[in-house]
């Protein structure tokens, strides 16, 4: 699974996400799938709409002891005005959950973009966060995907 992850994130990179869904022949790249991929090492989301890049925003992942959990996961659910509850009812605008309470959400905190400071969400500015809630929810959320690697 890792190697699947560091491959396909490899190919996100470095070529044209046109040639990367052709020769991926996997279905997350057919016409009206939504794919958010998220390269923890650069800290930026290439969000991929059938087949084809449409934008590369910088994010902010888990920092420290607080990981962001590698894997391929379909969005579960879509909360626009959500709290946490886990960390003082901090705000969590245009939330897609995607994993055990983890999602990619917006935030407030725009200088921290691009580097690692969150508690293991995905995090975006809000412009970004607003678009690819509306993509996820025009598509529906069995046409999204989030993939998080290396």
């Amino acid at each position: 699974m890792r190697s699947f992850l560091v491959a396909l994130i490899a190919l996100l990179a470095t070529a044209s996400v046109a040639d990367a869904a052709r020769k991926s022949g996997g279905d997350i790249f057919e016409p009206g799938k939504v794919v958010a991929a998220v390269s923890l090492r650069s800290q930026t989301m290439k969000v991929i709409v059938g087949g084809y890049e449409r934008y590369v925003w910088p994010v902010s992942t888990g920092a420290g002891s607080y990981a962001t959990p590698e894997g391929i996961y379909g969005a579960e659910w879509l909360s626009k005005n959500h709290r946490s509850r886990k960390y003082n009812n901090a705000p969590m605008p245009y939330a897609i959950f995607f994993y055990h309470g983890y999602a990619v959400h917006g935030t407030d905190q725009l200088s921290r973009l691009g580097s690692r400071a969150s508690h293991g969400c995905v995090r975006l500015h809000p412009d970004n966060a607003a678009l690819l809630f509306s993509l996820a929810q025009s598509v529906g959320l069995d046409n999204m995907t989030v993939v998080i690697g290396d």
